[in-house]
C-alpha cells in the first residue's frame, strides 16, 4: 500500500465526497445538507487522509483550543478500511496543537470503542454530570 498522508489543510478536502458519505452512508447525519457540512468544516479543525491524492478518510474536531474538544465525523471510506487509516487519523488528531492542553476531549461512537480506547478514550467518568439536547432526525425534517 502506498503511503497515506494526513493533514489539516481544509483546501484539500473533497467536501462533496464528505457530504455524500454523511448524507447517504452515515448513521448520524443522514440527509444533512451540503451547506451544513460546509459550515461545520469552516468552524472545525479538520483532518483529511489521502492515498495517491485521493481522499480516503476524514474527521473533524470541534474545540475552543484551550479547554474542550469533541471529535466528530470520523470517516474512512469502505474500500479503504482495514488499512490503519483510522489509527493514522487518530494519531494526527491527538498530536495537533489545538488539543494539546484541553481538559476534556469527548467523542460519541456506536461501534468503534476499541479504536478509541487505544488512544486513551474511556467511558465517561461522571455520566451523571452530562446532559444533552439531541435531535437525531434534524437533517431529515423538512420546512
Amino acid at each position: 500500500m502506498s503511503k497515506v498522508v494526513i493533514n489539516d489543510d481544509k483546501s484539500q478536502l473533497d467536501v462533496a465526497k464528505i457530504h455524500d458519505f454523511l448524507t447517504h452512508h452515515s448513521s448520524w447525519a443522514k440527509g444533512i445538507s451540503q451547506a451544513t457540512v460546509t459550515t461545520s468544516i469552516e468552524h472545525s479543525i479538520c483532518f483529511g487522509a489521502y492515498l495517491n491524492a485521493e481522499q480516503v478518510g476524514f474527521c473533524r474536531v470541534i474545540t475552543d483550543q484551550a479547554t474542550f474538544a469533541n471529535l466528530v465525523d470520523v470517516i474512512v471510506w469502505p474500500e479503504h478500511r482495514g488499512n490503519g487509516i483510522s489509527r493514522l487519523l487518530m494519531a494526527a488528531v491527538l498530536q495537533h496543537p489545538s488539543v494539546q492542553h484541553v481538559r476534556r476531549f469527548t467523542l460519541a461512537t456506536s461501534n468503534a470503542h476499541g479504536l478509541y480506547q487505544k488512544f486513551g478514550f474511556t467511558a465517561l467518568s461522571r455520566p451523571d454530570s452530562f446532559m444533552e439536547i439531541y435531535k437525531p432526525d434534524i437533517y431529515s425534517q423538512t420546512g
